[in-house]
């Protein structure tokens, strides 16, 4: 990969929002590179995969909840990388659809994934998350990094 294909976060341009009073200015949402890592599986990952890896950018919640309010007003930012061993790296959009379900975009594929009731999981250290990927399979990620950008 060269360095210019990259996904380079940038802050989210300043909104602004009515008051009872007068117009605010609020603050662009804080984006977060949450890193993935392929957890456990029975055959062939008995200990889990570090080269098999998501990294979602995305804004948080102080409850590590992913904020779709944010998430409206910083669209073009929150992005997905996925990297697996022997495949070419895959970059798209994190897209918020119905029933509150985020999913996975990547321009000039039809197979989108989906995250598994990712608008209720807690983005922490330690803890995991569920991903439907192209093969239609439920596999389970460990977030081992979270970092503002």
């Amino acid at each position: 990969m060269n360095p210019s294909d990259a996904i380079q976060p940038v802050s989210a341009p300043s909104v602004r929002a009515a008051s009872s009073n007068a117009v605010e200015a609020r603050q662009p949402p804080v984006i977060y590179h949450i890193l993935l890592e392929l957890g456990r599986e029975p055959g062939a990952h008995p200990f889990g995969d570090r080269q098999h890896v998501y990294h979602l950018y995305l804004p948080l919640l102080e409850d590590r909840r992913i904020d779709a309010e944010a998430w409206k007003l910083s669209r073009a930012l929150c992005r997905v990388r996925r990297q697996r061993p022997g495949e070419p790296e895959a970059s798209g959009l994190i897209l918020h659809g119905a029933g509150g379900n985020w999913y996975f975009d990547y321009p000039g594929t039809a197979a989108d994934e989906s995250g598994f009731r990712l608008q209720n999981e807690r983005f922490t250290v330690g803890e995991y998350v569920s991903i439907r990927e192209d093969d239609d399979r439920l596999h389970t990620f460990q977030v081992v990094s979270i970092k503002a950008l």
